[in-house]
């Protein structure tokens, strides 16, 4: 499936969403995702007390809202697709 270049998240062949980044600058958004994601668990882990699942379930929704916003300004637009 081909996908504008101007897309740094195409969309996925079947179902709803996306796939796998398409450019470099997708692959950054993702691996700052996942850095931001494993940095917050190491600062709820260690520098905060054990009862802070909360914030961190929280925080992580809040990153995920970020990137599903990023993957809905820079992806394909979403709609369901059977192949």
């Amino acid at each position: 499936m081909q996908s504008d270049p101007g897309y740094w998240f195409p969309a996925k062949r079947y179902g709803l969403g996306w796939g796998w980044p398409s450019t470099w600058q997708g692959w950054v958004v993702l691996a700052l995702f996942w850095g931001f994601v494993a940095g917050g668990a190491l600062f709820f882990r260690v520098l905060a007390p054990p009862e802070a699942l909360a914030a961190y379930l929280a925080y992580v929704g809040l990153l995920s809202a970020l990137f599903v916003g990023v993957c809905w300004w820079k992806g394909e637009p979403p709609r369901w697709r059977w192949g």
